[in-house]
């Protein structure tokens, strides 16, 4: 692993430890050239994702973006990290055990709005707002009507 700090690539890893359900090990490392410390992160990939963007440009799939868009629509949400990270795993692990290596934009879009819903309102209506473009006002208030029908909805299967 290249250092940061001065890109040697003699490192050496100072300990190991499983987070988020042994899912993912993370690794304390320190440059022996320079002395700088650092931590990495090792995931299991299942297969390389390509994304299919709505122009018909082909990406790779990044992980990272994906968490930025997350957090950007959690932004001064009272959410915890972890479940967060648990979230973005989880849609992560569908979209490759899907069966396709290229995934459309449209359909990551509608994955991370599903999870969005169940986590915060507030996020999943903001991400939205982006996802589908909105406009103007009334598209929020379709959306909101969308949610609110949704909790009448569920209030009253937990009534009977």
């Amino acid at each position: 692993m290249r250092c940061p700090s001065c890109n040697s690539l003699d490192t050496q890893v100072k300990d190991s430890r499983p987070t988020e359900d042994s899912a993912v090990i993370r690794r304390r490392r320190v440059c022996i050239a320079c002395n700088f410390r650092f931590t990495t992160f090792e995931r299991v990939q299942l297969r390389e994702l390509t994304v299919i963007k709505r122009n018909g440009r082909r990406v790779p799939f990044d992980r990272d973006k994906l968490v930025r868009s997350v957090q950007i629509s959690l932004r001064k949400r009272p959410v915890d990290p972890e479940r967060v990270e648990k979230m973005v795993s989880a849609i992560v692990r569908e979209l490759e055990s899907g069966g396709e290596a290229e995934v459309s934009s449209e359909a990551i879009g509608e994955i991370v709005m599903e999870h969005l819903r169940q986590l915060d309102d507030v996020a999943y209506v903001r991400f939205a707002s982006v996802y589908r473009n909105f406009r103007e006002a009334k598209d929020f208030e379709t959306l909101i009507g969308e949610l609110s029908g949704e909790d009448e909805a569920r209030i009253a299967t937990l009534r009977k």
